[in-house]
C-alpha cells in the first residue's frame, strides 16, 4: 500500500448506507502487513443469494477454485446461497499447491464455526504476493471475534482492509426503486497493478438488499462486467486471483420489492442500470489508481468492422508500453498509436485512419492533420485525463476502454514489491 494517494483519486467519497442483512468487520491478522487491517469478514443473513465471475487464468488461486466449486453447489444443497465472505490482503494464496487448498478449507471451517453455517456457504478471496503459503491458523480466533463484533457497516473500512498497492479505498453506492420498494446497491473494489481483467477484476464485492435469485444475479453480473471491469487495463497482466462476487440479501422484499427470478424481468430495468453504473464506477477507480499513474486515459475506437474488433484494437493501444510512456511524457505521439492499431491483427486501413488527443485531431486519412499545431496539442496533453479517439473508417463497430499512463513509479513499485 502506497503512502501517497493517487492524484487521480476521486475528490469525494460517497456516504455508504447500511444494507439490511449485511454486517461487516475488519481486523489485523498479521498476514503480511504490520499495523494495518488485512482481513475482512462480511456476514450475511440466511437466504442471501450469491453470484460470481473469476479470472480466466489457467493458474488460478486456491480461493478462486474454492468459490467456483461452491457456486456450482459442490455436492451441497446450498447452491447459490452465502452466509459469509472472508477476504485477506497481503497473500494471494496462489501457486501454493496442496498447502493452498488446505488453507482455504481451514479458513472456511473457522469462518463457518464463527458464523454458524455450512462451509459451503463461505466464500473466500485473497490478494497479495503469489507463491507464498498462507497460514490460515492466523484466522483462528480472529474470525470468531469479527463475527461477534460485525455491524451493519463501515464499507470504507472494509475497502481499506482489502488494499495492497492501492493508494485509496474504492467504494460506490446507488439507490433505486424495485417495485414499491427502494433497494440499495453498495460496491467495493481493490486493484492497482496486475490489472487486465478477464471476466472479473482484482477483487470486487457488490451487496444489495434486492430479492434476486442466484441464476438471475449470475446473468446480471456476467453481462455487467463486459463493458466495465473487462474494459480496463493497467499493465496488460491478468491476475491469478480476479474475483467479483455479488450478494443479494432479499431484505427489501419485506418492503414491497418483488422477488426476481429472471434477469430479463422488465421490473429490473432501473436496477440493472444502477448495478452497471456501480461496476463502471469501481472499474474507473481501479484505472485511476493504476500503480504510479498520473493520467487517466480513455481510448475510444470507432469505425471498426465490429465492436469486438474495436475492443481488440483499443486494448492493443491501452496495453502498449510505448503509448503509455508517451502519455506519461505528455507527448501526443500518434505514431505509437498507429503502431498499436497495426499490430492488433484486426481489419484496419492505414489511409483511412484518423487520431485525436483530447478532441484535437492530430492525424487524418493516414497522415498528419494539415491543421496540426504542436503547441496546442502539447498543452492539451498536460491534462490529468487524456482521451484518445481512433477512427478507422471501416464500419460501425465502436468500443471504449480505460487505462493509465506508465511512469517510473510503476517500475519502482513492482521492482520492490516482494522486498
Amino acid at each position: 500500500m502506497s503512502s501517497s494517494v493517487s492524484p487521480l483519486a476521486p475528490k469525494n467519497v460517497p456516504d455508504m448506507p447500511v444494507i439490511a442483512g449485511i454486517r461487516l468487520a475488519t481486523a489485523e491478522a498479521g498476514i503480511r502487513y504490520k499495523n494495518r487491517t488485512d482481513v475482512l469478514l462480511a456476514v450475511m443473513d440466511k437466504g442471501t443469494t450469491v453470484a460470481g465471475v473469476f479470472t480466466k487464468s489457467k493458474c488460478p488461486s486456491a480461493p478462486v477454485e474454492w468459490c467456483r466449486a461452491k457456486l456450482k453447489g459442490g455436492g451441497s444443497s446450498k447452491k447459490g446461497l452465502a452466509r459469509a465472505l472472508v477476504v485477506n490482503s497481503g497473500n494471494a494464496n496462489a501457486f501454493t499447491g496442496k498447502t493452498g487448498r488446505a488453507s482455504t478449507a481451514l479458513t472456511a471451517k473457522i469462518a463457518a464455526k464463527a458464523v454458524g453455517c455450512s462451509e459451503s456457504e463461505i466464500f473466500l478471496a485473497s490478494t497479495g504476493v503469489i507463491g507464498e503459503p498462507l497460514d490460515a491458523t492466523k484466522f483462528d480466533g480472529v474470525l470468531g471475534r469479527l463475527a461477534e463484533t460485525a455491524e451493519a457497516g463501515d464499507y470504507l473500512a472494509a475497502a481499506k482492509a482489502i488494499m495492497t498497492t492501492d493508494t485509496f479505498p474504492k467504494v460506490a453506492t446507488a439507490t433505486v426503486k424495485l417495485g414499491k420498494a427502494k433497494v440499495t446497491i453498495n460496491g467495493m473494489a481493490k486493484g492497482a497493478g496486475m490489472i487486465a481483467p478477464d471476466m472479473a477484476t482484482m477483487l470486487s464485492f457488490i451487496f444489495t438488499d434486492a430479492p434476486i435469485a442466484p441464476a438471475a444475479l449470475q446473468a446480471l453480473l456476467k453481462a455487467g462486467v463486459e463493458d466495465t471491469f473487462n474494459a480496463v487495463t493497467i499493465d496488460g497482466d491478468t491476475s491469478t486471483s480476479d474475483t467479483l462476487l455479488a450478494f443479494a440479501t432479499g431484505a427489501a422484499a419485506k418492503h414491497g420489492a418483488p422477488k426476481i427470478s429472471r434477469a430479463s424481468d422488465p421490473r429490473l430495468k432501473a436496477f440493472v442500470k444502477a448495478f452497471n453504473q456501480i461496476l463502471a464506477n469501481l472499474s474507473e477507480q481501479v484505472a485511476r489508481d493504476g500503480e504510479g499513474a498520473r493520467k487517466l486515459v480513455e481510448i475510444t475506437v470507432e469505425g471498426a468492422k465490429t465492436k469486438a474488433s474495436a475492443r481488440k484494437i483499443a486494448m492493443s493501444i491501452a496495453n502498449s508500453p510505448l503509448v503509455k510512456t508517451a502519455i506519461a511524457g505528455e507527448d501526443a505521439n500518434w505514431g505509437r498509436v498507429v503502431m498499436a492499431v497495426g499490430k492488433a491483427g484486426e481489419p484496419a486501413d492505414r489511409d483511412k485512419l484518423s487520431i485525436s488527443f483530447n478532441g484535437i485531431r492530430v492525424a487524418k486519412s493516414g497522415a498528419r492533420d494539415p491543421s496540426y499545431d504542436e503547441a496546442q496539442v502539447s498543452e492539451a496533453m498536460k491534462a490529468p485525463e487524456i482521451a484518445i479517439l481512433v477512427s478507422l473508417g471501416l464500419g460501425k463497430g465502436r468500443d471504449r476502454v480505460l487505462t493509465c499512463d506508465l511512469t517510473k513509479e510503476y517500475v519502482a513499485i513492482n521492482g520492490d514489491y516482494r522486498s
